[in-house]
């Protein structure tokens, strides 16, 4: 007897039951945000989740203040941190200290220009892309350190590539202690400490509560090709966009290009000519159309899709060899080939927004196949500059 009951999805995997747990943080000149942040996520009573490795993106008088302060001999309270509380197997060294690049490649002391701050986005973008490269780990960001334009690049980033797995925090710290440079954690003994306006305070009393901030995913609307790479930080806001907006595409046979999900692409004749024939067929409010058998060639296919290459191609030395192959027809076998290979470029071009330029068969036998775009989101232009016409 078979049972009609459906397994339920198993439930995501806890952050910190990750073999690789990782706290990125940005800051300034006030490197306890480390130590803090690692202090809350530790002693969260529901759900503790204490990194396996730590990661700091500052300035680079930031990172000086962050290695005399939390990994010296002298201070270290980064060490004393993980003796206090017992947390070992934290890894957090010099070589975890990245320092903010400028648009030459030297090290950032602050960000007081247009090109700084685009350096900036591009940097932490390229961190948070690379962690979240790596399936097998948990990626928890801090946006309580830093300039504000930090931990808004930090969060804006989390949402174009963070995962189920990661999170995003601001850590909260009571008075007076929050504006003293000698608090770095509560202790859980006694330490008395004087603050900025001249207070006594004893770092035992002090707390320390992390504020999580949820954030929506884009991640499955980029194309795999922005996930693996080096996009910039503006470029990767762009494809997540497009990938958001509302369909649109535009035809240049001309120069054989196309423009959609705001990305223009450069398809080959063949391809683009198969590509033209469905968004006239759209364009002109005509029915959905049959593909040609395979084996049996079909005139009428031949000639709409010829109209198309003609078109596009001129004079081009592979016209003259694609009306040959086309002379009685156009079978199944060869509309299957060039649908495959526009799809292929599409997809690899616009991700998740590629569903909506593909072909479509209907879903239903006999297969139909259509653009399902709206009649009007479709055009064609002749001898005039593409992105601005378009």
């Amino acid at each position: 007897m078979h049972s009609n009951a459906v397994t339920p999805a198993p439930s995501p995997k806890a952050p910190s039951q990750f073999a690789r747990r990782i706290l990125l943080a940005v800051s300034g000149l006030s490197p306890q945000i480390v130590t803090e942040t690692i202090y809350a996520l530790a002693a969260d009573e529901f759900d503790p989740f204490v990194p396996t490795e730590v990661h700091l993106i500052t300035s680079a008088e930031g990172a000086r203040r962050a290695e005399l302060s939390l990994l010296s001999d002298d201070l270290g309270w980064f060490h004393k941190l993980c003796t206090d509380y017992h947390l070992p197997g934290i890894t957090f060294n010099a070589s975890h200290i990245h320092v903010l690049r400028d648009a030459r490649g030297q090290p950032m002391s602050d960000i007081r220009s247009p090109a700084d701050n685009q350096a900036a986005a591009d940097f932490i973008t390229a961190q948070v892309r690379a962690f979240t490269a790596d399936d097998g780990c948990a990626l928890h960001a801090s946006i309580a350190g830093g300039r504000k334009t930090m931990g808004f690049y930090l969060g804006y980033a989390l949402s174009l590539f963070g995962r189920a797995q990661d999170r995003l925090s601001h850590v909260l710290v009571s008075d007076p202690y929050e504006s003293s440079y000698d608090f770095f954690y509560p202790t859980p003994y006694s330490r008395v400490l004087q603050t900025r306006d001249g207070q006594l305070a004893d770092t035992a009393m002090a707390q320390v509560t992390l504020a999580q901030i949820p954030f929506v995913s884009l991640r499955h609307g980029l194309p795999s090709a922005l996930l693996a790479g080096t996009a910039s930080f503006n470029d990767t806001v762009q494809a997540a966009r497009a990938a958001l907006a509302p369909p649109h595409l535009t035809l240049d046979l001309q120069h054989q290009r196309i423009l959609a999900a705001e990305r223009e692409l450069i398809l080959p004749p063949a391809e683009l000519a198969l590509l033209a024939v469905f968004a006239r067929q759209l364009q002109d409010g005509l029915a959905p159309l049959n593909a040609p058998i395979k084996g049996v060639p079909d005139l009428a296919w031949a000639q709409r899709y010829l109209r198309e290459y003609r078109h596009i191609a001129g004079r081009m030395a592979d016209l003259e060899a694609t009306e040959r192959a086309l002379k009685n027809g156009m079978d199944g076998e060869y509309f299957s080939m060039r649908k495959s290979k526009l799809e292929r470029r599409l997809k690899a071009a616009l991700g998740p927004a590629f569903d909506a330029y593909r072909i479509h068969d209907g879903g239903v036998r006999p297969r139909r196949y259509a653009l399902t775009l709206m009649p009007d989101a479709v055009r064609f232009i002749e001898d005039v500059a593409f992105k601005e016409a378009s």
